[in-house]
């Protein structure tokens, strides 16, 4: 609650000094620009969590990012200035930095039990995939799932099984497969009431390892991009809003374990979103990047990165909240 204040006291105060002719200089008017963008972050691009990233479904809002408040900045969607991690409210990183992108970490990176015990169980062995219709093509030695739609958006995944050789498998076996590479596109287009129109284009791919019996521990490498752009037109004229997000995980392994919580001993897991609004006389920009690093301790390391200006941050494990220095 506090943090949704402190934003829209911020908002308020940027509305009211550009009202008054905006006396401050060059850097202070972007800095209010920049803040007017920060809601943005709270979510993430529409149909991004169908793929497998480091975020859950809690991380995307009800619709595309727009221009909003007070004719100006951007809106966030259904979970708007609630987000935060593990979507348990915001998360203040002090500085104006905001709460952690899009509601925080997944599960599976803060010591939830997907990958570390549910992972390479059930169907196809990606519990992502599970309810898919997938069938095998020797020429491309991947399965390829029934395609799905969602809100105008499709939805494509395909799958490789890999046996502890390496060798390919035509189909998944829960006692030999060591391997499982998920790929996930989601493309198309929203149009909404005022007739702005929002270009989709996600991408994900995923490996885990670690999957043959007897196996102790996961370890999980991929990377995701996310391409959300709407063009329209608002009180203050026609503009381009884009929001562009990627994450990379490298290394990370996470223990397998039937009961409790399992969280990453080791890897890194990598974010950035930038987002931007184009209008006739002006564009404003703003980036953010978050680095977790895991290192064995009940603890992960986090350093948050926005426009330039960066926090050191510990978050506990399993399913803590960071502090940040």
């Amino acid at each position: 609650m506090n943090s949704r204040i402190s934003t829209l006291a911020l908002l308020g105060s940027a509305f009211v000094v550009a009202a008054c002719g905006d006396p401050t200089s060059a850097n202070d008017r972007m800095l209010m620009s920049r803040t007017n963008l920060a809601a943005a972050f709270e979510t993430v691009p529409v149909g991004y969590t169908q793929g497998q990233t480091t975020y859950n479904a809690s991380g995307e809002g009800e619709g595309p990012m727009f221009p909003g408040a007070f004719g100006f900045g951007l809106m966030p969607g259904r979970h708007g200035m609630r987000g935060g991690m593990f979507g348990m409210g915001a998360l203040d990183m002090g500085g104006g930095m905001g709460p952690m992108m899009g509601g925080g970490l997944g599960d599976d990176f803060a010591g939830g039990k997907g990958l570390g015990g549910e992972f390479g169980r059930g169907r196809h062995g990606d519990p992502s995939a599970a309810n898919a219709n997938c069938a095998y093509d020797a020429q491309t030695q991947r399965a390829t799932c029934s395609t799905t739609t969602l809100g105008g958006l499709t939805i494509t995944r395909s799958i490789a099984w890999y046996d502890a050789s390496g060798a390919v498998m035509t189909a998944f076996d829960s006692a030999k497969t060591n391997t499982i590479n998920t790929k996930v596109s989601v493309t198309g287009q929203r149009t909404r009431r005022d007739s702005a129109v929002s270009t989709i284009d996600n991408a994900s791919d995923r490996t885990v390892s670690g999957l043959a019996s007897g196996s102790r521990s996961h370890t999980v490498n991929g990377t995701a991009r996310g391409k959300e752009v709407t063009v329209g037109k608002d009180s203050s004229g026609t503009f381009t809003a884009t929001r562009v997000a990627a994450d990379t995980v490298k290394n990370v392994v996470v223990p397998v374990a039937d009961t409790g919580r399992t969280y990453p001993t080791s890897g890194t897991v990598i974010r950035v979103m930038t987002i931007s609004v184009v209008r006739t006389t002006s564009t404003t920009t703003s980036t953010r990047r978050e680095v977790v690093t895991y290192d064995g301790s009940t603890s992960a390391k986090m350093v948050v990165t926005q426009d330039g200006t960066s926090k050191t941050c510990t978050m506990p494990l399993p399913m803590g909240r960071p502090t940040c220095q």
